[in-house]
Formats: C-alpha cells, structure tokens, sequence
C-alpha cells in the first residue's frame, strides 16, 4: 500500500482543482458559443420576424403584440444561457487559481 504524506495530497487536490476548472472552462465556452447563439434560438426568431411582417401586412395588431413579446422572451432566454456560460467561466478561473494557490503553499 502506498503511504499517501501531505505533499503527495496537496498535488493530488491541485490537480484534480486544476482538471475541474479545465471542465468548467470547456464548459462554459460551449455554453457560450452554441447555447447563446443557437440554431433554435435563430430560427424561432427567423420565423417570428416574418409572423410580425405578416400581422402588420394584414393589419392584425394583436398578432404583431404577441410577436413582440416572443422576441423580448427569446432576448432574454439567450442573455441567461450566456449568464450560464459566463458563470462557469469565472468558476473555472476560482478553480484555476484555487489550485495554484495550492501548489504554492507545498514546500
């Protein structure tokens, strides 16, 4: 069996802090690049454009209300998924730092 001293368990926790803000980070890009900006999130948008276009074609000022307010609610779904990513990208920089911290204190 090997004996684990306080050296070996500072680099242990150094390390996995510093694997578990490489994951956040990682993370946090991903949110940011494919949930912010998302392919759903622009067609949905695409196609509430057009309904708006045709509610003020028909004169249809209800359509073109409820058309409004679907594009304020798709506003603010994309600015909480870049909150999201934007939050684990700071956690993963606490990590980060958290760990060489860590490893500065080893002597």
């Amino acid at each position: 069996m090997y004996a684990l001293n306080a050296h070996d368990f500072q680099m242990i926790l150094a390390a996995c802090l510093l694997a578990l803000g490489a994951i956040t980070f990682v993370l946090g890009i991903v949110v940011l690049v494919f949930r912010a900006a998302g392919g759903n999130t622009r067609a949905l948008a695409n196609q509430t454009a057009k309904l708006a276009q045709k509610g003020l074609t028909d004169d249809v000022s209800g359509l073109v209300g409820n058309a409004s307010a679907l594009v304020e609610s798709l506003n603010q779904m994309s600015k909480s998924a870049s909150g999201v990513g934007v939050f684990l990208v700071i956690i993963s920089i606490i990590f980060m730092a958290a760990s060489y911290f860590v490893v500065t204190l080893i002597r």
